[in-house]
């Protein structure tokens, strides 16, 4: 118990610290006049300390608790794995947009598994991919966090599920495609605010200290819709098909070794 409330408590950490390093260049907009550019370049190196040394002192207390969450790290490390795979492939061969294989396992893993496991997915998936690919960044930490938030918010969707019949129906896979299409387009807009507010450009579309939270709110909202919305729209409607294709056969591999992790273990009564 105190294992997984001490794990928790450390993606909430984490959670904390991602949204003041997204949000604080607003909050203190001298950093961003004197960025020149170069969106967080100072503090990118220690973010991404920050948030791997949290996400692994998590996975430590993930691994400690009862023996079935120790095989769930192991299939963790082995979808991360596949994930890393897909992104790769993806960046070999790129999709249209931003349509990317790898929000799907992400999404179905948070879902069926938890928050706590679906943090731990999509954050090891970006770093993990990262490695592979060598596209290590100033954003990476931030795809780290976002790519977490899908699979921690992904338990979200059980209510829905329930309302609609419960798991292994039809309305199971309708909230898991609308919740990814929605992610299609969150993933983006929360990951433009890394850059965002260090960037230039037409007056009426990029960030400018002094002005108000309605006039932020305005021009991010012009600066998305002529950048972004396209772009996220591909992936949104991506994460849609493939939800909607793969997601029931992929929920039942998953539901099959979660059948197969669940045990008791019983003392056996020794006879003399």
């Amino acid at each position: 118990m105190l294992d997984r409330l001490l794990s928790a408590a450390t993606i909430t950490l984490t959670t904390i610290i991602g949204v003041v390093a997204f949000l604080y260049p607003f909050w203190l907009p001298s950093v961003a006049q004197r960025g020149g550019g170069l969106a967080h370049a100072a503090d990118a190196p220690l973010l991404l300390t920050v948030v791997v040394g949290l996400s692994f002192i998590a996975l430590l207390l993930e691994a400690q608790r009862a023996a079935e969450h120790a095989l769930l790290v192991a299939l963790l490390g082995v979808l991360v794995a596949m994930n890393a795979i897909l992104r790769m492939i993806n960046i070999a061969l790129p999709l249209p947009g931003g349509f990317s294989p790898i929000f799907v396992l992400i999404i179905l893993t948070g879902y069926l598994f938890g928050g706590n496991f679906g943090f731990l997915m999509g954050a090891m998936t970006l770093i993990v991919s990262a490695l592979i690919t060598g596209g290590m960044g100033a954003w990476l930490p931030y795809q780290m966090l976002t790519a977490g938030w899908i699979g921690l918010s992904a338990g979200l969707c059980r209510g829905p599920v329930a309302l609609l019949g419960g798991a292994g129906r039809r309305g199971e896979v309708v909230v898991l495609v609308l919740f990814g299409a929605f992610w299609g387009f969150a993933y983006g807009a929360i990951m433009n605010l890394w850059f965002w507010p260090f960037a230039s450009g037409p007056v009426e579309q990029y960030y400018q200290a002094g002005i108000g939270l309605g006039d932020t709110l305005r021009r991010y909202a012009a600066f998305y819709v002529a950048t972004s919305l396209v772009w996220d729209a591909s992936a949104g409607i991506g994460n849609a098909l493939l939800l909607g294709a793969f997601g029931g056969p992929i929920l039942r591999v998953l539901r099959r070794f979660e059948r197969r992790f669940a045990f008791v273990i019983r003392p056996h009564a020794m006879r003399l």
